[in-house]
């Protein structure tokens, strides 16, 4: 197959600018990508645009959007010389457009999977000269307009184009991609997820489990996390409650500590629950200060029992064995590392993992 951005202006390029909407997720995975192309062609510089799709004028949310978790991860990465970050607001999206086309890139690339068409647009406009090339989905009648927008790039990168067919991996999907950009081979050995924690990060995760008295401990560090963007893929926050008070009656897991993950402002409510319920040793726990106090915790775990989010993909980057929960709908995003992971999935399609019950876990880790 032949590359979708030819040899020769690769050669001559000096930079070349991504645009994703990204979560942690995606980047656990796309980032060796990005290190593959690094390593392949040192001369040229990689910008990333962060597209927010949570973009809105409502000031009260900015702060949020503005310290989202992701950025210091993408940032700390060594693997982007510009990141564009500040896409949150309709004005700052505007002053980012404009910084972006001043840089006159000669290769705009959208890696956008949701409304590829809008980031068609995007890109074009960013780059009116240079090679342009996106995502798209099947024509519909229905939306001609969608059409207008995928005239204006150059290339079509296509969801797979690999020969082998079935289900994939997200992991093959994202390889397949750089392969079908530059011909890039990455190996599946280079696909597994990992993350660079700071040592003052694993210092901090390491004195915060001593000023809770779980360091040192006698039985093994468990956390779960229960929590998620939506609430299909959430598990109930008294089941969780449930499954601590079971296993400390279980002899394999009598003398444990556990940490109940959540976002800053569900803290409060995960405490009220461990109160109520009378949990010994079990603390809630929210990475509050920047995005490394997240793996550098998982780190010093024992055992990672989380719903469907970025965490089983992180549990596999820091090798701490995992137990997931997920529904059917996407199951090319199973944790990598099938031998440190044991994955619990609904039974029907149509399922919430809160169908999934505390038996269910149980069996698993008994």
């Amino acid at each position: 197959m032949t590359p979708l951005i030819p040899a020769e202006l690769l050669q001559k390029s000096d930079k070349i600018l991504f645009i994703a909407h990204l979560a942690l997720g995606d980047f656990t995975y796309l980032q060796n990508g990005f290190r593959a192309f690094a390593a392949a062609y040192p001369h040229i510089q990689i910008h990333l645009w962060v597209d927010e799709v949570r973009r809105t004028s409502d000031a009260k949310q900015w702060e949020s959007l503005r310290t989202y978790s992701l950025y210091d991860w993408v940032e700390q990465s060594g693997l982007f010389a510009k990141v564009y970050r500040k896409t949150y607001s309709p004005a700052l999206y505007e002053e980012s457009l404009r910084e972006a086309k001043a840089e006159h890139y000669p290769i705009v690339v959208s890696l956008a999977h949701v409304r590829p068409q809008q980031y068609a647009d995007l890109a074009r406009a960013i780059s009116p000269n240079g090679l342009v090339i996106g995502t798209r989905k099947p024509f519909s009648p229905l939306r001609p307009w969608h059409y207008l927008a995928y005239r204006k790039i150059d290339a079509v990168l296509a969801s797979y184009a690999g020969q082998d067919a079935g289900e994939h991996h997200i992991s093959s999907v994202y390889a397949d991609w750089f392969h079908q950009l530059t011909g890039l081979d990455i190996p599946v050995a280079e696909r597994y997820p990992f993350v660079h924690i700071p040592e003052q990060a694993l210092h901090q995760a390491q004195a915060q489990l001593a000023t809770w008295g779980f360091a040192p401990r006698q039985g093994p560090l468990v956390l779960l996390n229960p929590f998620a963007k939506s609430h299909k893929r959430g598990w109930p926050l008294e089941r969780i409650a449930e499954l601590i008070a079971r296993m400390q009656a279980m002899p394999k897991w009598k003398n444990a500590c556990f940490l109940i993950n959540a976002m800053p402002q569900e803290l409060a409510k995960v405490d009220a629950v461990v109160q109520a319920r009378g949990l010994p040793r079990t603390q809630a726990f929210s990475a509050v200060d920047n995005f490394f106090q997240l793996p550098a915790m998982l780190a010093q775990c024992d055992l990672i029992i989380s719903v469907e989010t970025s965490i089983m993909h992180l549990a596999n980057a820091v090798h701490v064995p995992v137990v997931a929960l997920m529904r059917k709908k996407n199951p090319e995003w199973a944790p990598f590392d099938s031998a440190n992971s044991t994955v619990i999935t609904v039974a029907r399609r149509s399922d919430w993992v809160k169908a999934i019950s505390s038996d269910q876990v149980l069996q698993t880790i008994a």
